[in-house]
Order: C-alpha cells, then sequence, then structure tokens
C-alpha cells in the first residue's frame, strides 16, 4: 500500500508542475467553481448588466449546496462531482444511474430493479441520497424532472450528514422560484422503444418580493425488454418569499407516484458469466413483478442574515412514502438441462420522516486569521413499517419448486437442486415465464397456484436522531488554510419484531471527526488532504431489524484519508486528481469464542482523475477516471478475494462542440473492466464499452431540438447486478428525441 500512494502521489506532484507557465496568472471562476452567485440579501450581489459583483463572499449560496458553507469548490478538500440540469438536458439523461455511468469512482448496482443503488468507491448503498441537503434515505428511482444539479461527494463525511455515507453520498438541489421574471419552460420526448415524456416548469413572479414555481411531469416508461412498461407523475409546486432585505423562506410540496415493471436480469453460466443466448428472457410476469410507489413530500426553508457576516438556514422535511413491490428472480440456473430456478417475495414499505436542521454560517477574524465557522444541529424521527411475504406454490407447499426444460410449453416440474425447497420454480429458459394470474400447468397436466403467503418478516422501526455539529475553515495565509470539526450522533432505534413478539432497542452515540489542510501555490491551484470518518449503525441503511448479533455489536466504522490537487489551468478548465484509502472496521463475534468480538479491518484505495470544462471556445469536456482496489478480510485476515461491485478501471468521455451559433454535436463514451458479481468472486460482470452520441438544432432562441443516441456500437453488455444469476442487460442502440422551449 506504501508502494501505491508514493507512486500515486509522485503523479499528482507531475500533474502541479506540468504546466507552470499556465499556474502563474489566476484566471476567471471555472464552471466547477460557478460564477452565478445567489443571495437572500439584495445589497451582497449587485447586478452589472451580463455581469455579477460580488460585494461579499460569506452569505451567498455556495454552487455545492451540500457542503453547507460558501466555499469554492477549489477549497473543498473532498473530491466531488456537479451536474448540471443543463448538462442533463442536453444529455438526454433521465435518471441517477445515467448520470453515474459519467462520474469517476462510482458505479451502478441493479437495486434489484425497483430502486437507485450506487457504489461510491466500492460501497454499496441504496440510502445516501438526500435532497436539499436533507437525508433522502427511502428505496426508489429519484426522477430529475424538478433538480437544478446533482452532486456527488465522495469519502466518509459523516460531519456533514451524519450516519452512512460510507463511500460518498449523492445530493439533488431543487429547482426554486425566480423573483422579478415570468417564464414557462418545457420538454416533450420519445424514444425509439415507445417511451415518452413530458415536462413543465412555470414560472410567476411579478416583483422582488414573491415568486411561485411548478415543475411537474408524467413520463410513460417503455424500454428494450419484455413485459416492461409503467408511469411516473411528479408535480412539484414551489414558492419564495422575500421577508425584508434579509430573509428568504422557500416553500415546496412534492407528490410522487411510480409504478413500473421490475426486471432483475438473467442468470450466469458454468464459466460465471451472465448468459448472452438468454439476453431476450424476461424472467417475470407483469402481474407479479411490479413497483408501486406514492409519496407526499414537504419542504419549509428559512434563510435569514443576522448580519454582514452571519447567516442562519433553519428547514423542515416531512416524507410520507407508501411503497409495495413484487418480483420473480433467477435464483440459480443449470446450463446443461438449461432451467432456470425461481424465488420471489412481496415487500411493502410504509414509511415518514420528520427532520429538522438548523445551520450557522459566520466569518470573521481573530487577529491574522479568517475563520468561516459552521454550527449546525439536526433531529430526525422516522417510523417505518415494513414486511415481506415469500413466494408459496400449493403443489409443493413451499416457495421453491422447478420447471422443466421443454422448448415448446412452459411447465412445472421437480425441484432440482437438491434439498427440496418449494419457495421457489424452475422454468425453462428458453422462454419468458408464463404464469397468468398467478396459475401454471404441471407437465402431468395439474395446475400449479402461487400466492405471496409465506412470512418472512414483519418490522414496526421508531428512530430518533439526535446531532450536533462545528466545523472551522481556517485561513492562516493567503496560501494555507485548514478545516477542522466534528459531530456527535445520537441515535436510538426502537425495532419491533411482530411475528416473534419481541420489542428490541439501541442507542449509539457516535463522535466523527473531520480534517483537512489545503495549499494554495496559486489562486488557481489548491493542494489538499483531508481526514473524515463516519459510522453506520448494526440496523443497517434500511434499519430492518437488530435480531441477534446485531444488538449488541457496535457500529460499523469508516475511515477516509485523501490527497489531491485542484487546478484551474485555464479559463473554464478544471483538473481534479484524488489518491485515497477507505477503510472498514466491522465488529464481529469471534468465530472461536462466541463470548468474545473481534474487529475485522478491511480497505479500499484508489485514484480518481476529472477534467472539465471548454477546451477551446465551442468545445467543452467532461472525462474522468478511475482506478480502484480492494480485498476482502476476514477474522483470519486477507482472503484474497476482491470485493463485489469493484471494476478496477473505469473511464469516461464527453465532447460537445458547437459546431455554428444553431447546431452543436456531443460524442461520449464509457468504459468499465470486469468486476465480481459476487463476493466468492464466481460470478462476472464483463468488461464493457459503450459510445452515445448528440445533436442539438435550435430553431430560435427559444426553441432546442435533439437527440440522443445511446450504445452507436450495438454492443451487448452488463451494466451491474443484484446477485450472482441477477445480471442487468443493457440497452441496444436507440435514440431519443426531443424538443425542449422557454417562453
Amino acid at each position: 500500500m506504501k508502494t501505491y500512494l508514493s507512486r500515486t502521489a509522485l503523479l499528482l506532484s507531475c500533474a502541479v508542475v506540468a504546466f507552470p507557465a499556465a499556474a502563474e496568472t489566476s484566471p476567471e471562476p471555472s464552471p466547477q467553481q460557478g460564477t452565478d452567485l445567489v443571495s437572500p440579501s439584495g445589497p451582497l450581489l449587485e447586478s452589472q448588466g451580463d455581469d455579477i459583483l460580488v460585494t461579499g463572499d460569506i452569505l451567498q449560496s455556495s454552487v455545492v449546496a451540500s457542503v453547507k458553507t460558501p466555499t469554492p469548490i477549489i477549497d473543498v478538500p473532498q473530491s466531488l462531482s456537479i451536474t448540471s440540469d443543463e448538462q442533463i438536458e442536453e444529455r438526454g439523461w433521465t435518471s441517477i444511474g445515467q448520470i453515474i455511468d459519467y462520474t469517476p469512482g462510482v458505479n451502478t448496482s441493479q437495486g434489484e430493479g425497483h430502486r437507485d443503488a450506487v457504489v461510491f468507491r466500492g460501497v454499496r448503498s441504496t440510502a445516501d441520497f438526500f435532497i436539499d441537503g436533507t437525508r433522502d434515505d427511502v428505496q426508489y428511482f429519484r426522477s430529475l424532472y424538478n433538480i437544478e444539479q446533482v452532486e456527488i461527494l465522495r469519502g466518509p463525511n459523516a460531519l456533514l450528514f451524519g450516519r452512512g455515507g460510507a463511500g460518498g453520498v449523492l445530493n439533488r438541489v431543487t429547482k426554486k422560484g425566480e423573483f422579478d421574471t415570468n417564464f414557462t419552460g418545457g420538454q416533450v420526448a420519445v424514444d425509439t422503444f415507445g417511451e415518452f415524456s413530458v415536462f413543465a416548469d412555470v414560472n410567476l413572479s411579478s416583483s422582488e418580493n414573491a415568486a411561485f414555481r411548478v415543475n411537474a411531469a408524467y413520463e410513460n416508461l417503455n424500454n428494450h425488454r419484455d413485459f416492461y412498461d409503467g408511469e411516473r407523475i411528479g408535480i412539484n409546486p414551489t414558492a419564495r418569499f422575500a421577508v425584508g432585505n434579509d430573509t428568504i423562506v422557500d416553500l415546496s410540496y412534492e407528490y410522487a407516484n411510480h409504478d413500473r415493471f421490475i426486471d432483475r436480469g438473467i442468470p450466469t453460466g458454468d464459466d460465471g458469466r451472465p448468459v448472452e443466448a438468454l439476453d431476450d428472457i424476461t424472467f417475470g410476469t407483469p402481474e407479479q413483478n411490479f413497483l408501486d410507489l406514492e409519496a407526499h413530500i414537504l419542504r419549509a426553508s428559512v434563510s435569514h442574515n443576522f448580519s454582514e457576516n452571519w447567516k442562519g438556514v433553519f428547514s423542515a422535511f416531512y416524507g410520507d412514502y407508501d411503497k409495495v413491490y413484487s418480483n420473480f428472480f433467477v435464483n440459480d440456473y443449470d446450463e446443461a438441462t438449461n432451467l432456470v430456478e425461481l424465488d420471489g417475495y412481496i415487500d411493502t414499505t410504509e414509511r415518514q420522516n420528520l427532520i429538522l436542521s438548523s445551520n450557522i454560517v459566520g466569518e470573521f477574524e481573530t487577529g491574522s486569521l479568517v475563520h468561516t465557522l459552521l454550527i449546525g444541529g439536526e433531529y430526525i424521527n422516522t417510523t417505518s413499517d415494513q414486511n415481506r411475504f415469500n413466494t408459496f406454490f400449493d403443489t409443493s407447499q413451499d416457495d421453491l419448486d422447478t420447471l422443466a426444460a421443454d422448448p415448446t410449453a412452459v411447465i412445472f416440474g421437480a425441484d432440482i437442486f437438491g434439498t427440496p425447497r418449494t419457495d421457489r420454480a424452475i422454468f425453462n429458459a428458453t422462454r419468458p415465464l408464463s404464469l397468468s394470474d398467478n396459475i401454471g400447468t404441471l407437465a402431468d397436466g395439474r395446475t400449479t397456484t402461487n400466492a405471496f403467503t409465506d412470512l418472512n418478516d414483519f418490522t414496526q422501526v421508531d428512530i430518533d436522531v439526535f446531532s450536533l455539529y462545528v466545523q472551522d475553515e481556517i485561513e492562516l495565509t493567503d496560501w494555507l488554510n485548514v478545516v477542522i470539526g466534528g459531530r456527535f450522533d445520537s441515535f436510538d432505534i426502537t425495532v419491533n419484531n411482530v411475528p416473534a413478539a419481541e420489542l428490541r432497542t439501541r442507542k449509539d452515540e457516535e463522535f466523527s471527526p473531520r480534517g483537512g489542510v489545503i495549499l494554495k501555490p496559486q489562486e488557481n491551484i489548491s493542494i489538499y488532504a483531508s481526514y473524515s470518518e463516519s459510522f453506520l449503525p448494526r440496523s443497517g441503511e434500511q434499519f430492518a431489524n437488530i435480531n441477534g448479533d446485531n444488538d449488541v455489536l457496535e457500529p460499523n466504522r469508516f475511515e477516509n484519508i485523501e490527497a489531491g490537487v485542484k487546478w484551474d489551468f485555464v479559463q473554464g478548465l478544471s483538473l481534479t486528481a484524488a489518491i485515497f484509502q477507505i477503510e472498514q472496521s466491522q465488529p464481529q463475534v469471534s468465530a472461536v469464542d462466541a463470548g468474545e468480538f473481534v474487529i475485522v479491518d478491511s480497505q479500499t484505495e484508489g485514484f480518481e482523475l476529472q477534467l472539465q470544462g471548454e477546451v477551446l471556445p465551442g468545445w467543452t469536456v467532461s472525462a474522468g477516471y478511475s482506478y480502484l482496489d480492494g480485498e476482502q478480510v476476514d477474522q483470519n485476515g486477507g482472503t484474497g478475494l476482491r470485493p463485489r461491485e469493484l471494476p478496477e478501471h473505469m473511464f469516461s468521455l464527453w465532447n460537445q462542440v458547437e459546431v455554428t451559433d444553431k447546431f452543436g454535436l456531443g460524442l461520449g463514451v464509457t468504459h468499465q473492466s470486469s468486476s465480481f458479481i459476487d463476493n466468492g468472486n464466481t460470478a462476472v460482470l464483463p468488461d464493457y464499452t459503450r459510445f452515445d452520441a448528440a445533436a442539438f438544432y435550435d430553431v430560435s432562441d427559444n426553441l432546442r431540438v435533439q437527440v440522443n443516441i445511446e450504445n452507436l456500437t450495438d454492443t451487448t453488455y452488463f451494466p451491474n447486478s443484484h446477485s450472482t444469476h441477477q445480471a442487468t442487460v443493457g440497452a441496444p442502440l436507440n435514440a431519443r428525441f426531443a424538443v425542449t422551449g422557454r417562453f
């Protein structure tokens, strides 16, 4: 590991001295730093034509909303990426996963076909999502219709985000009302699969004191897989009020309704790779593979300037979520007989989240030192009822059964995978599943019926979290800044295991420090090193239970050491390079003595490169590369096995060129090297390279037509998975056509 860090540190040092001439002057802020600064107080920003004069540097909103302080990105001692709404629109993206494909250091997981799931630097997460800096931990697919920008921060950092965030977090910043302007915008789009969508964005304001904005979306879902369909509806009315010169109030309500077919992919064969011969087969039924989500989300925020140097932000969030998903999926596959074993379940979640938070930010001096101080607190109450029922076949009186490999019919047969179980079924892998209305036909002519009646678990959870945190960014000299802070979290959980009539409670109190050093040899260069920690309670991301050992074991802890360079080396073009190491400490019951506990430490390390901005007038580039390495560790030490879903190399590049004032072209490529689907390293996702393209034409200043093409070479690929026999089949060559306007 020392050799690895030394070698990569040398590369970073070379990056600093490679262009000394370019570093002699400090360029204008790059797009990554941002020039459109928003202030809740008029006197801070004075408009001068198309330019913005900054008369204060502490009370404006930071371009990176999730860091909670107005710190320029170049001075944040952490690797991060920002995707703007303009980039989302230009590239035709409609999902979080599409953004991830072009972001270094992170990759997607399947999420069982019903939720966003991201692997941050080798750490899989379904809950490290935030909206306007507030926790958004329910498992669902997040829409982009009302999003101003998406921020992805890498590395654990509980000081800013609390529990979780072991490998990083993803924050969505929503669109807010704009004062003293009226506009109506929107988009109509359709793709070659037949999916179509309509987005609307309306802002109404006739003064500098009140603005009302509504974002709405309707998406009729479709793709390349059999049975796939669905609808997604979102509507988000917001209001913004200026109360005097020093206070801004934002109010928001969002309604989300989402239903879709759940597809968990195809099995792997004897060689451990997805069976390409089955890439046209969907293992599920429209009746029993579905997601249905309804959510009501209320947000309120008050931003107040106490003085020129002190600002407070106080927010309240309430979310009510009702979700059910049902699915069959492949559990095993016999390549010799061409039979697949299917399992299944239906799962419901009813959750309410109440989150109250406050942040005070101030700038002051003590002698020659300049401080940017953050003081914050947060209260979270979560109640969540969740249950799961497994499949149950009447012919086998359990949740496991088989279907024979008959190329002319789909029939049920005997279990061929050892000990008979009946919560699963073996089907002919050459044809889609046919189990209409839960009834199928056996080989001998008998019928079999499936019902989701086998109770797997039912838990009722109540959580109270209290948090306090302090952080000080100190400018010691013009060329040296330090960041130091810490957060205290009290995580109190009660779980009622209903079937067992068992009530368990646990309270964890954790302190998470953060520190960083930023060297500024030039205004446009920062060289940083940072240390941060986070933790994850034993109840996990979705706190389903604390049964068994989970009731006595301490939380998992994560430490991140990172060093890097951020360089705005020419006007509008920024380079970031970072090396990092994430170490996880996981308490376990000793394998030798059940009365003792041991700590198992494992680590992931790697480096990232990111280049963003305008290379030449009219030519913009967004490029990223990451290298990731790690080893699974147990109580006996290193196992020689690589962690699952950890590609060694990931690379992406998007070029966009303005050919004329009205016409533009985009060309992108994303590559992911092979990775293991399972921790046993027996199943593999093959490496792949995908090419994408786009073309734009501005009919007028207010109207644009565009086409976005995905998978230009029509490559067969498998972007992610959930487990050994659930590999996602990537979409073939397809195109999306859109008309976008703003009036």
